[in-house]
């Protein structure tokens, strides 16, 4: 199947594990194939009287000894093909992730994360089970089809053997046409799955909100509809199956009736020994199972391929940031320049930024305000490369910043974004998040700096304390100062806080920009905010207005040239006042 060959390197890889397990199968399948051959000797010798009690027992030993060789087989093959596919699964996890984890930024904005965990679970399982019990079954059909007919065509009776095939072309059509339709229906299962579980993490992601705007009932419903949807497209799939499989096997039945009837018209007419009967007939048992096995091979294979087709989707998508013509080098330093930068998200959509020309002097601190959308966040996104710019726009050190390799770049930058995430893992992890060796003393001295030590220990467990999932379980603004303990203790040449002092109060604020003076003074710094008590001691302050360069200057300068600038500070002077009336 095509949709398989994106596992190519996989399949090398665990070549001969497979090859091994084959091979025990068919071992398992030889011995199987011996037996009725010998029971049919059985009979005729007791049919004939030749039967004496040692030869009984000799027999019965050799079928004991047959059963046991069946046994260790049958293991063998089941650790070999069944484990190989359990090691296949977990490759193919760890291909998938790593290959989420290397796409650009933009692919998450278009592509829902309960769509990705539904990748990650039923469709892997699928194709686990394609890679496994698919394997056995179609070993088996084709191995047992092929020797079971042989043995009876070559030393049985070649016209009762060409009948007992009578039913096969009439079960090749109909696995045809059921072989597409399973692949079609299951994938709409798939996919439904996929939007129901999208509806699930949302919901449990927005709880708060949803209660917040008592919408109880209307997400109840909306998972309600998803889920129905899921039911009906699984029993489409149901129905296919439930006709297929009674179908087919009603086709191989009809070979059981044809020997029955002509096998024993022999027998009763003395042209077959009642030995080969019971041989031919435990040689059609054998044969019967390949032949209802046919369902089951198509229903899984079709299975696993609808779900790596699914897969494929994810992996043919290539990252559009990457490094490519890189500079081999181990840390930026010096100014930054951006010359002549206009940037937008996708072709056809305004510009978020126009015309941007600016220097950032090393160890310099600029201060960015603006509405929103005017562009802040975008500039941030830019020289942390989450997205691609011409080359020669922006430069760090005089190196574009298309040369400089993604993990030098981002290692070098601590950034603090407006969404503060937080993982499900203690305060001291999430400080020391991305950081190889760093010693209690630097984590403490990290969140001293963030001016969230003191209310870290109120925790009953203190810096152990879990956070919860995203960091529920702390304020907006403790997530701030989290956040910037996280960049800060990297101890980067280049800092960059986007708005990420928007959720405390002033003094808060004035504390944590007064304990990072020490920090910023060795680093080039770029501070984003709406407040200008924020930004107005930087050494330089950019204005942005619809993604352009509105002013730029001090924050004496800017005061006195009575524009935008100087009208959002007296606008926040006035709600100062009037906060301190109340």
């Amino acid at each position: 199947m095509r949709e398989f060959l994106t596992l190519k390197d996989l399949f090398i890889k665990y070549r001969w594990r497979y090859a091994v397990g084959i091979f025990w199968l068919i071992c398992v399948d030889s011995v199987q194939i011996i037996l009725p051959r010998f029971l049919g000797y059985i009979t005729d010798s007791f049919q004939s009287g030749g039967l004496t009690e040692r030869s009984l027992l000799i027999n019965a030993f050799y079928v004991l000894l047959t059963g046991i060789l069946i046994f260790v087989f049958r293991y063998l093959w089941r650790m070999y093909i069944i484990g190989t596919a359990r090691r296949f699964e977990y490759s193919l996890r760890d291909k998938y992730y790593k290959h989420l984890l290397e796409l650009s930024s933009n692919f998450y904005n278009t592509h829902k994360t309960g769509d990705l965990m539904a990748h990650a679970t039923n469709d892997i399982n699928a194709v686990t089970m394609a890679l496994g019990q698919g394997v056995v079954m179609l070993t088996d059909s084709l191995f047992l089809s092929i020797v079971t007919v042989a043995v009876m065509f070559i030393y049985l009776n070649k016209t009762l053997t060409l009948m007992s095939l009578i039913p096969l072309p009439a079960m090749a059509v109909t696995a045809s046409i059921f072989s597409r339709k399973i692949h079609h229906r299951y994938k709409l299962v798939q996919d439904s799955f996929s939007n129901m579980s999208d509806i699930v993490q949302e919901n449990i992601s927005g709880m708060r909100i949803i209660k917040s705007f008592v919408q109880e009932d209307n997400e109840i419903f909306k998972f309600i509809e998803a889920n129905k949807d899921y039911m009906n497209k699984n029993m489409s799939m149901v129905r296919l199956w439930g006709f297929m499989a009674p179908f087919i096997q009603t086709l191989s039945g009809l070979g059981f009736i044809i020997i029955l009837w002509y096998g024993g018209t022999l027998v009763i007419n003395g042209l077959l020994s009642l030995g080969d009967f019971v041989s031919f007939n435990m040689y059609l048992g054998l044969l019967i199972w390949p032949m209802m096995a046919i369902g089951w091979v198509i229903n899984i294979m079709q299975r696993g391929a609808a779900s790596m087709q699914r897969l494929n989707e994810i992996f043919h998508i290539k990252p559009d940031i990457y490094d490519r013509k890189v500079i081999d080098m181990d840390m930026i330093d010096g100014d930054i320049e951006i010359r002549d930068l206009t940037f937008s998200y996708r072709p056809g959509l305004d510009p978020a930024l126009k015309n941007i020309d600016l220097t950032i002097k090393k160890g310099e601190t600029l201060g960015i305000i603006g509405k929103t959308g005017s562009g802040k966040t975008s500039l941030c996104n830019l020289l942390l490369h989450m997205y691609n710019v011409p080359d020669n726009t922006i430069t760090i050190g005089g190196v574009d910043i298309n040369r400089i390799l993604l993990a030098v770049l981002r290692k070098n930058i601590g950034f603090v974004p407006q969404e503060n995430v937080l993982f499900s893992m203690s305060i001291k992890d999430n400080i020391a998040f991305g950081v190889e060796d760093c010693s209690d003393e630097d984590i403490i001295e990290a969140a001293r700096i963030a001016h969230i030590h003191e209310e870290i220990l109120e925790f009953p467990d203190g810096y152990n304390a879990m956070v919860g999932e995203r960091g529920v379980t702390l304020s907006g603004g403790q997530r701030q100062r989290v956040s910037i303990a996280r960049a800060i203790i990297k101890k980067p040449g280049y800092l960059i806080f986007d708005d990420c002092l928007s959720a405390v109060d002033t003094q808060t604020e004035y504390d944590v920009l007064t304990s990072l003076k020490d920090i910023i003074k060795d680093c080039t710094t770029i501070i984003i905010s709406q407040r200008i008590s924020t930004v107005q001691n930087a050494d330089r302050i950019m204005v942005l207005d619809n993604g352009m360069i509105a002013e730029y200057g001090t924050h004496e300068e800017l005061m006195k040239l009575g524009g935008l600038y100087y009208s959002t500070y007296q606008k926040q002077q006035l709600e100062k006042q009037l906060n301190e009336m109340d």
